[in-house]
């Protein structure tokens, strides 16, 4: 017979009313976070005769299959840090999972393309093609784990994927308080930014675990 890894792996420590608390609320915050980020985007190019579409005028199918699968990793990201609560709903986290790479795949699918045909300078294309490195090494070996039955270190590779996932959304916010700061936005800065929107927050959960 077939063993669920899920459901007979190591169970998630539930901790007490407290900590419960504390994790309900930071999960509303973070799809909070995620869903305002998707509607954002989403509004920036629900328009095709945007501006931000001028430099992705002739590659806009390789920017949607981008976004539109960023969207779908972001989103079904969030949700698995609730789906894995669901002991007696095992195969809703798996599925979800499912999705979740096949959403992620799907951006980094966009992003080669993207990155392969961008006029952008160098050390900005390295650093947007070392975001989409990151992740693949750390998904690839959080599904190695489940597919080990390490439920555990599978869990905790995954939370870093969804922290490489989330580079967009650090990116984003840090360039904007940069600029505030008065900045400027120099290839470099870019660079340096996009690197740490993944680097850090990896970084932190790595030191403070």
């Amino acid at each position: 017979m077939r063993v669920d890894p899920i459901r007979e792996g190591v169970a998630v420590p539930r901790g007490g009313p407290a900590a419960r608390v504390v994790w309900v609320l930071l999960w509303f915050a973070l799809a909070a976070f995620a869903a305002e980020f998707v509607r954002h985007v989403y509004l920036k190019y629900a328009a095709l005769d945007s501006p931000a579409y001028a430099m992705f005028l002739s590659r806009r199918g390789w920017l949607w299959c981008h976004l539109g699968g960023g969207a779908v990793g972001i989103v079904l990201g969030t949700l698995q840090f609730a789906t894995q609560r669901w002991r007696r709903h095992a195969w809703v986290h798996r599925w979800v999972g499912r999705a979740y790479f096949a959403g992620m795949l799907v951006a980094m699918l966009g992003a080669t393309a993207l990155i392969a045909t961008s006029p952008a300078p160098m050390p900005i294309r390295a650093a947007f093609a070392a975001t989409e490195a990151a992740w693949l090494v750390v998904a690839s070996v959080g599904l190695l784990a489940i597919r080990r039955r390490q439920v555990e270190l599978h869990r905790r590779w995954m939370v870093r994927a969804y922290l490489v996932t989330l580079a967009p959304v650090v990116f984003r916010v840090a360039l904007y308080g940069a600029v505030n700061a008065g900045m400027a936005p120099s290839p470099n800065t870019i660079a340096a930014l996009l690197w740490a929107s993944w680097a850090v927050p990896l970084l932190v959960y790595t030191l403070g675990r």
